[in-house]
């Protein structure tokens, strides 16, 4: 298993000596709580890639149980104490995130002296010091990170936390102002915490008759947030009625960091909800996307006359009214396949289509009756119609553009040990989202020759 440092844990880069008593403060609490800890596995800052991690003092086998979480030691919106108040007023703290409750939960347990969690708020990272894009002036998210789809995911977050902060959070705290002191009242505590949750935070699988319903909101799991992430990950989480257990899946040996997975995330996720993202080529989840505008756009170049533009974006609407693309859509690459294969394959027939052939498609209604199987798996691009290539290839060209640099000056930084090391943290973390996605594309144009 490879020993980089895959996730910084957000408070960045990892402080210096080991102070003892937040983690002997946590122990003890963990023991007051019924959380069960292995004695194979030790809480600590030394041997783990950044931050408090977990480490195997002894060598683990697949299927140790590794810690045990019991229910009552979540922190969720239903075990704090403002549960009461919050289920009153559920109605009133519905959001597009989904988090009001949740937030309002640790904004009140945070200050509150007697809170059952505090020895656990005390291994949480240092919340000025998040190390998240939504944090970085600006102007170096917009330099750094160009072209990958950060900033504008940045955009709409801060958009959403400060709208979501005036109309519902400000307002439940101001009418109950006894249940939160005037220092947790500010919109920069409740972004720092939305980030918090962010990275945090676990959502527990819904079962598959509850997937109608609301979507759980999510939870605090003590010593499940310690772990770090790796793709290749040695640890995983299970749900049952009464705790939540964490269990090895593969051998760790003995002095090496216990690794979670935060799912099959792209770099430009990882930065954009961790503050991190994988060295490449250890991402095997990395994607790169390709708007789907881009395509509409790319396939305009080759229009020569009006009339020809007007019949693309006809077919532009009718690709909209199936439900395949969208103004503000992505088609996703992935490394091993295409991700949105049935959106992309869709798109490039209809759109490379003469015009006899798409009156007889509408008239169809679209698939209906159509038995092609049009295949778009990563290895079949290049069997793919020449005019389905080049419109792909012009695409990727197209998406090349929206980065600030080319392939070769990504790969001149990361073959030099001494420049990469001169770089400031963000600097390399964005350098390692822009070059695995300039890598994938760079391959899809290989393919489309």
């Amino acid at each position: 298993m490879a020993t980089q440092a895959k996730r910084r844990r957000v408070a960045g880069p990892a402080g210096s000596d080991e102070d003892p008593a937040p983690v002997a403060s946590f122990l003890s609490w963990c023991q007051r709580v019924g959380l069960e800890l292995s004695p194979k596995v030790a809480v600590s800052r030394q041997g783990t890639v950044a931050g408090y991690g977990m480490v195997a003092r002894e060598s683990v086998q697949p299927g140790e149980l590794l810690f045990a979480v019991p229910r009552a030691a979540l922190l969720s919106q239903h075990t704090c104490s403002i549960s009461g108040v919050l289920e009153r007023e559920r109605g009133a703290l519905q959001s597009q995130s989904g988090w009001v409750p949740l937030l309002l939960a640790l904004l009140h347990e945070m200050q509150a002296p007697a809170s059952l969690w505090r020895p656990y708020f005390a291994l949480w990272p240092e919340l000025g010091r998040l190390e998240h894009p939504m944090f970085w002036p600006e102007e170096e998210r917009r330099r750094l990170l160009q072209g990958t789809g950060v900033p504008e995911a940045v955009e709409k977050d801060l958009a959403n936390i400060r709208s979501e902060y005036y109309s519902i959070v400000l307002p439940f705290m101001d009418a109950h102002a006894d249940l939160f002191s005037p220092r947790v009242r500010s919109l920069e505590l409740y972004r720092q915490l939305v980030a918090l949750v962010m990275a945090y935070s676990f959502q527990e699988p819904l079962e598959e008759e509850e997937d109608e319903k609301e979507p759980n909101s999510p939870l605090m799991v003590p010593a499940a947030d310690i772990l770090n992430h790796l793709a290749n990950h040695n640890a995983n989480l299970e749900y049952s009625p009464t705790c939540l257990r964490m269990v090895a899946i593969q051998p760790i040996p003995k002095g090496h960091e216990i690794f979670n997975t935060y799912g099959q995330m792209a770099n430009w996720q990882l930065i954009h909800m961790y503050g991190f993202a994988e060295p490449y080529p250890d991402n095997t989840n990395d994607t790169a996307d390709i708007q789907m505008v881009t395509v509409r756009e790319a396939a305009l170049q080759g229009t020569k006359v009006e009339a020809e533009r007007l019949l693309l974006y006809e077919r532009w609407d009718f690709l909209c009214k199936l439900e395949m693309v969208g103004e503000e859509g992505a088609f996703v690459i992935g490394r091993e396949e295409v991700l949105t294969e049935e959106e992309l394959a869709a798109t490039l027939k209809v759109l490379c289509m003469s015009a006899e052939e798409f009156r007889e498609f509408k008239d169809r209604n679209g698939w209906e009756d159509d038995k092609s199987e049009d295949s778009l798996t990563i290895t079949d691009i290049p069997k793919l119609k020449a005019s389905w290539r080049q419109l792909l290839r012009d695409s990727v060209l197209l998406t090349l553009q929206t980065y600030a640099t080319d392939l070769k000056t990504e790969q001149d930084l990361l073959s030099n040990k001494e420049v990469y090391a001169a770089l400031s943290w963000r600097e390399q973390q964005a350098l390692q989202v822009r070059y695995g996605q300039k890598m994938i594309l760079h391959r899809l144009l290989e393919l489309t020759r």
